[in-house]
């Protein structure tokens, strides 16, 4: 068995506990929790994925995260991506989750922000470029790049969100 997931309904209600692998190939919905990362003058982070990574090689993508745990919630989930794919420690806060119908399969992404003071070390097995972007560049970004097709979404709906 690889990596667990919690199975999830149309609501983000647990129904059990089964395989990611098995969760993608039978389109079973389940829990992805990603950050966009700011600096401190409010950049944010983009990345192009590596090109020998298995879903989506040599993308775009502005927003960083995985699969939530079993047992382990956005937060908990995002605050761990964030450690794992760029070495560093912030606090996140959650901005919205939505049902994403996915180019792989259908899950459930919750979005978080977290500013981040420390300098990244990206996961060389993930990234191979990062750089920092103002919020009025993302639309061009988009434009110019092939991003990853759930990040694009997400971004889509990001910009649209009223600020708290």
């Amino acid at each position: 068995m690889g990596e667990l997931v919690e199975r999830v309904d149309e609501r983000d209600r647990v129904l059990g506990v089964v395989d990611r692998g098995e969760a993608i190939k039978n389109r079973w919905l389940h829990r992805v929790a990603t950050i966009v990362c700011r600096d401190t003058d409010g950049r944010i982070l983009l990345h192009r994925r590596q090109e020998d990574v298995s879903r989506f090689p040599g993308q775009y993508n502005w927003l960083i995260g995985g699969a939530a745990e079993v047992g382990e919630s956005y937060e908990e989930a995002a605050a761990r991506e964030l450690t794992e794919e760029l070495g560093v420690r912030a606090s996140v806060r959650f901005a919205f989750k939505f049902l994403c119908r996915g180019a792989i399969s259908p899950y459930w992404l919750g979005v978080h922000e977290a500013v981040v003071t420390e300098e990244i070390s990206p996961d060389p097995s993930e990234i191979a470029w990062h750089g920092w972007g103002t919020e009025s560049e993302l639309p061009d970004a988009l434009q110019r790049w092939t991003f990853v097709p759930d990040g694009a979404d997400a971004l889509k709906r990001y910009l649209s969100k009223p600020l708290p």
